[in-house]
């Protein structure tokens, strides 16, 4: 494997980028392997006009996943909103032939819900990141109709201590935020708490990624594979 830089990511986008039209390109992977921050990162380095979405604003709302015994399989396919981030991913690819805004929808991780108060509406653009879960191809192969995909790949013990460390924050930040969904987990100890983090890894998300994420993989235009120290790797 080769060590790559996020400006050299930028620059495999860039070159797919073509006049006139606006590029949209997936990262995917597991929970906690760090999609959010590499988007980031990538978007820093890309010319022209560049926006970050995140699929977890795809997610039904807990209104609807409670009811259906869903509410613990958020990040499963059967949890998301997939004809509308299709639609939503068909009309940023249109922005740069005018065609009309496109109204995004958010995800508070501290509400652990749809915020309709963050959703958003995005006019123009040259390059749009599309990042979070609910990428990989259905079961019969196909893919969200993306111009490019981008997976991160990591050993398991390092995203597990990724997914357990980000838990722990929200936990940490929710001593002063009582409407933090993670309020519920304050009397807990820390120790507590990391052991039942690591519990939700073991039981949802490590799931997931054998199952179902990692279908992305083998689709995917670029793989990279992180290291703890968070270094990048083309697979």
């Amino acid at each position: 494997m080769t060590p790559i830089t996020p400006a050299a990511l930028a620059t495999r986008l860039a070159a797919a980028c073509r006049a006139g039209e606006t590029l949209v390109a997936g990262i995917t992977g597991s929970v906690a392997v760090g999609k959010t921050t590499l988007a980031r990162q990538i978007a820093e380095h890309l010319p022209g006009r560049v926006e970050i979405v995140s699929t977890d604003g795809f997610l039904l709302p807990n209104a609807v996943l409670e009811p259906a015994g869903l509410l613990m399989r958020k990040g499963f396919p059967e949890s998301y909103d997939h004809q509308g981030m299709a639609a939503a991913i068909t009309g940023l690819k249109r922005l740069a032939a005018d065609g009309p805004p496109v109204t995004v929808p958010a995800y508070s991780h501290a509400l652990y819900d749809i915020d309709p108060a963050g959703a958003r509406q995005i006019a123009a653009a040259d390059v749009v990141l599309v990042e979070g879960l609910g990428l990989a191809p259905a079961d019969d192969g196909r893919r969200p109709p993306l111009d490019l995909l981008l997976y991160i790949d990591a050993d398991e013990p390092d995203v597990r201590h990724w997914f357990v460390e980000r838990f722990i924050g929200l936990w940490a930040a929710a001593a002063d935020d009582p409407t933090s969904f993670y309020a519920r987990f304050r009397s807990m100890t820390e120790a507590e708490a990391r052991a039942f983090a690591v519990s939700v890894w073991e039981g949802v998300n490590l799931p997931n990624w054998q199952q179902h994420i990692v279908r992305a993989r083998a689709v995917a235009d670029v793989v990279v594979k992180k290291t703890l120290d968070h270094s990048l790797m083309l697979a």
